[in-house]
């Protein structure tokens, strides 16, 4: 049995697909104990029993369509045409708009590759210098991921069984302190321009009203309609799936029908590699928690960290970590069966361990020596890794500071949720 684990050990370290390897561990687990392995697909069969798990194939169909259409370059002239005129009004828009953009697509890869070819030429066209037009763009492609409908929120609900819908309430606060913070900065480092701004006449305005017309309802769709209590989570991605195929397909006509079915299947991966993880994942936790690891381990920690405080730095600076070398899915399964158990014992209420969770790895995403942001921006811009670095230092260290008051004002994510209970 030792050899097995050991071999299974290497098997990750030569890059295994991680549901094999937490497949391997579940079965070897429950066979060290003298269990019927027949139980590892019980649990792994429990997860089609789980309502909000639809919710996730839609959003990230929805994000998928959106992110092939021309939406990206619609919202970014809406948002110049309206905010461009600010002081630093470029950066606070590329903020914007990339925020936007990963809430609805689930990742900042994609928001890199979409928007960075848009915004770091029209950046260093407004005079922005280079190092901080890379730091902006490679810094915010994950900033969406506290907002809704974020893929990351849907799946810790599902994985800690908290409720969607305060999910996405408790991550507005945060993730609006967040683009704030980053906003600020952004207006101290714009350029000085002589002579005016160039302000857009009345009839400008309303034309590129007109052009993104379609778009602008979706947050309104999804939000006004699970808090307006019209439809639950898993209706309202049925029906921002429908919305988006509609106006871009039908309406926009930027995706032709051909290209459709290589869209579905585009996303039916992402979606089915998400599943098969989480699958397998549910039999290691259960294997776990009938071992009570996590009481254990919480009574572990608690004879060397009493205060609620100092266990949530060290979980801070642990998922940090966790951060630069996980994608958010496979940390989110991996990590949040083993920390929830004991974050409630310390008193942590889960919804806010949930943003708290987030926000530390949507910063990993950014963090050396690799933060997957940081690789997919060298590959996209042709940069040196580690002028990359340099270029987001100072975002992430913004980014911390916020980390700090959103772990320690628990009010932050939790105020707006208590008006829906």
């Amino acid at each position: 049995m030792t050899a097995l684990k050991i071999l299974t050990f290497f098997m990750a370290l030569l890059g295994t697909p991680i549901f094999i390897v937490i497949s391997a561990l579940a079965l070897l687990s429950f066979s060290a104990v003298d269990i019927d392995l027949s139980v590892v697909i019980i649990e792994m069969s429990r997860l089609a029993d789980t309502p909000m798990l639809v919710s996730l194939p839609l959003f990230i169909f929805a994000g998928t369509l959106l992110s092939e259409s021309k939406a990206p370059e619609r919202i970014l002239l809406l948002s110049r045409v309206f905010l461009g005129w600010l002081p630093g009004g470029l950066a606070m828009v590329s903020l914007a708009v990339c925020a936007i953009f990963t809430a609805f697509t689930g990742a900042s890869g994609v928001t890199i590759f979409a928007l960075g070819g848009l915004l770091v030429p029209a950046l260093l066209q407004e005079g922005y210098q280079e190092r901080f037009s890379l730091g902006l763009v490679t810094s915010s492609g994950s900033l969406g991921l506290l907002f809704p409908p974020s893929l990351p929120l849907i799946l810790y609900g599902v994985i800690s069984e908290s409720r969607i819908d305060q999910l996405f309430l408790a991550g507005i606060l945060p993730g609006l302190l967040m683009l704030f913070v980053l906003m600020v900065y952004a207006v101290r480092k714009s350029p000085v321009i002589s002579g005016r701004k160039k302000r857009y006449s009345a009839k400008e305005r309303w034309s590129v009203l007109r052009q993104t017309a379609w778009e602008l309802p979706l947050p309104g769709i999804i939000l006004g309609g699970i808090y307006g209590g019209f439809f639950v989570a898993g209706e309202a991605a049925a029906i921002t799936a429908l919305y988006v195929l509609i106006v871009e397909v039908g309406i926009y006509r930027e995706i032709p029908l051909a290209k459709l079915p290589g869209i579905m299947s585009k996303s039916m991966m992402l979606f089915g590699g998400i599943l098969i993880i989480l699958a397998a994942s549910m039999a290691s936790t259960n294997f776990l928690i009938d071992q009570e690891v996590p009481t254990k381990l919480f009574i572990f920690i608690r004879e060397y960290i009493s205060s609620k405080y100092t266990f949530l730095l060290l979980l801070n600076i642990f998922l940090l970590i966790v951060g630069t070398m996980l994608d958010i899915f496979s940390a989110l399964i991996l990590v949040v069966p083993l920390i929830l158990p004991i974050a409630i014992g310390y008193g942590v209420d889960p919804v806010h361990l949930g943003i708290i969770f987030l926000t530390n790895l949507q910063i990993g995403y950014c963090t050396p020596p690799v933060g997957l942001n940081l690789f997919m921006a060298s590959y996209r811009f042709d940069r040196p890794v580690i002028e990359l670095y340099r270029a987001t230092l100072p975002f992430i260290g913004l980014l911390l500071l916020t980390l700090l008051v959103i772990t320690y004002i628990p009010w932050l994510s939790l105020f707006l949720t208590s008006f829906f209970k």
